[in-house]
């Protein structure tokens, strides 16, 4: 391989790299959406179209519906009002599209489901194990050996799904960071001695600055 080519290549992948990126106004009404999603799953339940009750399943469910076009009809089908919306994620139809329930696998391949550690691992990037450097939207990422366990920052509290569901229990959860600091069971403090707790993950379409 030439040297030429070589520098030609390593362009082309750089510039496809950040073309799938969303852009800082397109990243901040993301989040927007991303967090009221969730946030509304803790405030109503579980939206009877959220499959696969777990904790990777509530971030799948939140990135599809922020990616929507909350419509008239999608607000009242979703349970809310006008007030205090984010602005809508401006995206082309098909790069929309690209991104909703197409997670990327190991073997390369795109689906529509993927499991915790493949999302992190294939679909986001490691931004760092200090709590303080989250954004809304991010995501805590704990390895718990034959488990692993996704929890999403909503820059009020942490939320997160425990993976079971009951007739009395949505398996949803709401803590503040001061409160799992503190939890009894030191595998769930989000703390960099912790070697449990994996660190700060962000979507890979989202970029590190925002």
């Amino acid at each position: 391989m030439s040297k030429y080519f070589l520098i030609v290549t390593l362009l082309f992948l750089t510039a496809t790299s950040h073309a799938t990126e969303l852009n800082p106004a397109q990243t901040q009404a993301f989040r927007g959406w991303f967090v009221r999603i969730v946030n509304e799953q803790l405030r109503q339940g579980p939206n009877p179209r959220w499959q696969h009750r777990d904790c990777a399943g509530l971030v799948r469910f939140a990135v599809a519906e922020a990616l929507q076009k909350h419509d008239a009809a999608w607000l009242q089908r979703n349970g809310i009002s006008r007030a205090g919306l984010p602005p809508e994620v401006d995206l082309a139809p098909e790069r929309r599209e690209a991104i909703r329930h197409n997670w990327k696998l190991a073997n390369g391949k795109q689906a529509a489901y993927v499991p915790a550690f493949g999302l992190v691992q294939n679909n986001a990037r490691l931004i760092s194990k200090d709590i303080n450097h989250a954004e809304p939207g991010d995501l805590l990422f704990f390895d718990q050996g034959d488990d692993q366990h996704l929890m999403v920052w909503t820059g009020r509290y942490i939320a997160y799904h425990t993976g079971t569901v009951s007739p009395k229990d949505t398996g949803l959860r709401a803590v503040r960071i001061d409160q799992l600091m503190q939890w009894k069971d030191t595998r769930w403090q989000p703390r960099k001695d912790n070697p449990n707790f994996i660190g700060i993950y962000r979507l890979a379409f989202l970029p590190s600055g925002y």
